[in-house]
């Protein structure tokens, strides 16, 4: 596992629980209105954090913090992700594991080995729509399917969640994804911001109208869907 960053403390990025954040570098996307374009296209560019400066920071702040968020880039592409999930899980920590649900098979082992203790899935668009708004010219939306169908097997809390951006969602997609994630147990939309380390600058937000009205959409088949902007 390579580390690129950390944040020592959220209130927000594990719901219910005081976690920290642990930033993976490299992924198998290029979505265009990432946030962290620096990660995904020149990951050995960035600073590795060293295993022990993470572990001794974690060892310190036991009983105080409470879980450990592992997000990306893409988690599920790293090299070791398992045994890394199981040393902090050995310290007593729950695990938050973030994903785009393109290593189903990977997703699986985490949740099914007892891993993860909570999943944060992207689902980026309608099915129709998702090569382009992942950045990908060909995606097998069958693995985004088969990510979608095991969460929805309810073997691990989860979640399922959409970065909205003006010019890739519309209506009709989220009438898509809505049958797509039926009965999901909580789905989050967040509002696109361009807080500049932007893979294709130029994107713009959803207007406030538009993001409750795709929330409406969602609620059609799903009960606990709200906004989660900050």
């Amino acid at each position: 596992m390579v580390i690129h960053g950390i944040q020592k403390m959220t209130l927000v990025d594990y719901p219910g629980k005081v976690a920290a954040i642990l930033f993976t570098g490299a992924c198998n996307f290029r979505c265009p209105f990432c946030q962290n374009a620096s990660l995904v296209l020149s990951p050995l560019s960035e600073p590795v954090i060293p295993d022990e400066e993470i572990f001794s920071y974690l060892e310190k702040r036991r009983g105080m913090l409470e879980g450990v968020v592992i997000t990306g880039g893409e988690p599920t592409i790293q090299p070791g992700l398992l045994d890394y999930m199981a040393r902090i899980k050995d310290m007593g920590y729950s695990v938050k594991l973030d994903t785009n649900g393109y290593r189903p098979d990977v997703l699986r082992r985490a949740v099914e080995g007892g891993y993860a203790d909570y999943v944060a899935m992207d689902v980026k668009n309608s099915m129709e729509k998702y090569a382009a708004t992942a950045g990908l010219p060909h995606l097998f939306t069958s693995l985004i399917g088969e990510s979608i169908s095991f969460l929805l097997e309810n073997r691990v809390p989860y979640e399922f969640r959409t970065t909205v951006v003006h010019e890739l969602h519309s209506d009709e997609d989220f009438e898509s994804i809505g049958r797509m994630c039926a009965g999901a147990g909580f789905y989050y939309l967040q509002t696109f911001s361009d807080a500049g380390d932007i893979i294709s600058p130029g994107l713009t937000p959803p207007s406030p109208d538009d993001m409750e009205r795709y929330i409406g959409i969602l609620r059609k088949t799903i009960v606990n869907v709200s906004l989660r902007d900050r």
